[in-house]
């Protein structure tokens, strides 16, 4: 067995990113970045006004109270276009330029107005609600490194930047195989020595959440004719998943079948637990992922290894997993030569300090329990026993 961070690195390190295209500004949520976004505009492109008030002179208002004559307004779309002389002010409104002459903007609470003049009641230094030019950024600034998976604000700030059209990754395209002669879709008639594959749909949801686009293939039995067959289907694709046949068993053919003249075994068989029997390598050039038949360990693996690979193949910089920290509400055992994936639940206390309880049976086929799980309690292989209050790490799953 290899451990569960050396499987990670030669999974990440047979991918490339997938090619790239151009989607318009309102279509690029969620997908990464494939070129450096430059600024096409200085933002604010002139100084602008924060509040709703006065612009005038700061050397007019060093005593007050004092009482100017009002010139002009400027609001946002329509500036004043005239200068501010001595002992004059324009009325000025949030997001206006700031006219010329005036350095400071007296807000609106702290004058009295009457007819055409404007008394000042209190003072305001040079620069005193401005928005100076270019606080934002500058034309030709950095605004958004490639690699980066844009989020509703990375929008925001790409249009703000001035690009319409947004160069991607595509989404990686995942073929995903289910096998063995027991499985049926869900709906279809069930016989009695069979059971229902809802690890297919899982894990297409899972591909959806990563960035990819899933393509189901039909189940295949566990005949090696057929799943060679089926391989060859998946033909086009980024990326194999195979469900099941990865194990020990005489009915475990996948695992046989790759590794047979014309496909590539790297890895099989991993040091974490649920999900032990996981193998990579490729058919050609189709990398594929051949992961467990029981559905904890089909998402357990499909979390640790499929969602860090579709990051890779959507051209994601940095593939990490986001963990944090919180105390486990129960003593936990010396950990084996595996590294474990315990599900649990979290909540916080009335301290505020996240607690985490994991589930009472931690059984690979549990999908229920899965379900019921919002995060996993993450132990090292050899981790010692814990009493109940310790510090462990932990990964949300209410995005997965």
């Amino acid at each position: 067995m290899i451990s569960v961070a050396e499987a990670r690195q030669r999974i990440l390190a047979a991918l490339r990113p997938v090619a790239t295209e151009t989607v318009a500004l309102d279509q690029a949520w969620g997908r990464v970045l494939a070129n450096d976004l430059m600024a096409r505009r200085t933002q604010p492109p002139f100084a602008v006004s924060a509040m709703d008030g006065y612009a005038l002179r700061s050397l007019d208002i060093a005593d007050v109270p004092i009482r100017l004559h009002c010139v002009g307004r400027s609001q946002a779309g329509a500036g004043f276009t005239g200068s501010v002389g001595v002992a004059e002010t324009v009325r000025i409104f949030t997001g206006a330029p700031i006219p010329a002459g005036a350095d400071t903007v007296v807000v609106q609470e702290n004058t009295t107005v009457e007819d055409d003049h404007v008394t000042i009641r209190e003072t305001a230094p040079s620069g005193t609600n401005i928005r100076a030019t270019g606080i934002d950024f500058t034309a030709g600034d950095l605004g958004l490194k490639r690699g980066r998976r844009l989020s509703a604000r990375d929008i925001g700030l790409a249009g703000a930047l001035n690009h319409p059209w947004i160069p991607v990754h595509r989404r990686p395209r995942v073929a995903i195989l289910g096998t063995g002669d027991e499985v049926v879709l869900p709906g279809e008639p069930v016989g009695h020595d069979q059971i229902i594959g809802a690890n297919g749909p899982a894990l297409a949801a899972l591909v959806r959440a990563a960035g990819g686009e899933p393509m189901m293939l039909p189940i295949v039995g566990d005949d090696a004719d057929a799943i060679r067959s089926a391989f060859a289907s998946a033909r086009g694709c980024d990326l194999l998943v195979t469900i099941g046949g990865a194990s020990a068993g005489d009915h475990d053919l996948v695992r046989i079948v790759v590794g047979q003249p014309g496909t590539q075994l790297d890895f099989w068989k991993i040091a974490m637990r649920p999900g032990k029997p996981l193998l990579f390598g490729a058919i050609g050039d189709l990398p594929i992922l051949g992961l467990p038949g029981n559905p904890v360990s089909a998402m357990m693996t499909g979390l640790i290894f499929l969602r860090p690979a579709i990051a890779r193949l959507c051209g994601m910089s940095n593939v990490t997993d986001e963990t944090e920290t919180a105390l486990t509400d129960r003593d936990l055992p010396a950990n084996s030569v595996r590294h474990d994936y315990i599900r649990a639940t979290r909540t916080v206390d009335s301290d505020g300090v996240a607690r985490v309880v994991p589930l009472a049976s931690q059984d690979s086929s549990l999908s229920r329990a899965l379900a019921d799980a919002d995060c996993l309690i993450l132990r090292a292989p050899h981790d010692p026993a814990l009493p109940a209050g310790s510090p462990v790490r932990i990964m949300r799953l209410e995005t997965f």
